[in-house]
């Protein structure tokens, strides 16, 4: 039987494109086939210009907007509300909203950085969008520990969770004469790990870096904005250790390629939720070396599909150098990455849980 039909507003305020912008623009294309048809609503700005026009190839009406309150007759027109805030402000436009609201979270939630400072950004979490979140009448994030975070930890009374999934033709290992190829394009030399995604102090870029010191036999590429602070202390970093091994790409729109061509992902990552980057690498049958935080040991059996190691630069670069040491078991690892994300994250599953949880926001 074909699901009723229903018009969901998608609304985000993102200044520019990260892994919550990259979840709508695959997730939303999906929607339909579950009766859900989506718009989706972009704030102005020339960093997203490239976003809109690939939600508009992908069929999904887009609307560009300078102010949120100026569009709130706009959203109260569809049947339900979605929104995905950046700034904790933000969700202060749900009161003029007409219900269901939903709020969708990617926010990495619990950051594990020294206990004092893990502790304080509780604190400021709870101060600042967890209030904003109240006032949503459900709220959906993109990992099952999240959702027992929010609900138990943080008491939120009303989250639906997820498993993120990836599209798994668009990612997947490349056969030997096209992986060649792009290695040759690209100028990939020898072991090559890549270290994708937004340079921030939780993606800890600077532990990679430094990882790189201690693995001066293998080649570190790093792909995501250098237009940040980290950014431009990962570059200094690389100068001022003299490291001839770290190359920056900036930001790519070929990651797909990327993952192809590289022989590991490193990803020392301090706070997730649940990453669309290691899930890609996964997909792309590309073993990854990440942190042992919930979020990340969510996706990744140890030693069974990846290897969660503490982002120590020193242990990093070992459990790289083993990788590249023993090709047969790395190998081993990167085809039973694979298998579970055809297993347990793919995008049409994630997809169909997203509509589930929507389609019950809806009156009956």
């Amino acid at each position: 039987m074909t699901p009723p039909s229903h018009r969901v507003a998608f609304v985000t305020d993102a200044p520019r494109v990260a892994g919550s912008e990259v979840w709508l623009l695959d997730v939303l294309p999906l929607l339909p086939a579950h009766g859900l048809h989506p718009t989706v609503f972009l704030p102005r700005g020339e960093a997203l210009e490239e976003l809109a026009r690939r939600f508009s190839q992908a069929g999904v009406p887009v609307r560009r907007y300078d102010d949120l309150k100026a569009i709130t007759p706009d959203l109260n027109s569809f049947e339900l509300r979605v929104m995905q805030a950046w700034d904790p402000g933000t969700y202060r436009a749900l009161d003029a909203l007409h219900a269901p609201r939903v709020t969708v979270v990617h926010d990495q939630l619990d950051y594990h950085y020294p206990a004092g400072l893990k502790g304080w950004y509780r604190l400021v979490y709870r101060a600042t969008k967890l209030g904003g979140l109240r006032r949503a009448d459900s709220v959906v994030t993109v990992s099952r520990w999240g959702q027992a975070f929010l609900h138990g930890t943080m008491g939120l009374p009303r989250v639906g969770g997820l498993t993120n999934g990836v599209n798994p033709d668009r990612y997947r290992p490349a056969p030997p004469a096209e992986r060649n190829a792009l290695r040759a394009r690209l100028g990939f030399s020898g072991f090559t790990v890549l270290v994708p995604g937004r340079f921030a102090p939780e993606k800890n870029q600077l532990a990679a870096v430094r990882a790189a010191r201690y693995a001066p036999d293998l080649n570190f590429v790093f792909a995501g904005d250098m237009d940040s602070g980290v950014g431009s202390a990962a570059r200094t970093l690389t100068r001022v250790l003299r490291l001839r091994n770290v190359t920056f790409l900036g930001r790519r729109w070929d990651l797909p390629d990327l993952y192809r061509a590289a022989d590991a992902l490193l990803q020392p990552t301090l706070a997730e939720n649940q990453s669309l980057v290691t899930l890609e690498a996964m997909a792309s049958g590309l073993p990854v070396v990440t942190t042992p935080i919930p979020a990340q040991a969510e996706l990744i059996r140890d030693g069974v599909d990846g290897l969660l190691v503490p982002p120590a630069p020193h242990l990093l670069a070992r459990a790289l150098r083993a990788m590249a040491a023993h090709p047969d078991r790395t190998a081993q690892l990167a085809a039973q990455a694979r298998q579970r994300v055809l297993e347990r994250h793919t995008l049409t599953g994630t997809a169909a849980q997203a509509a589930a949880l929507l389609r019950a926001c809806l009156p009956d």
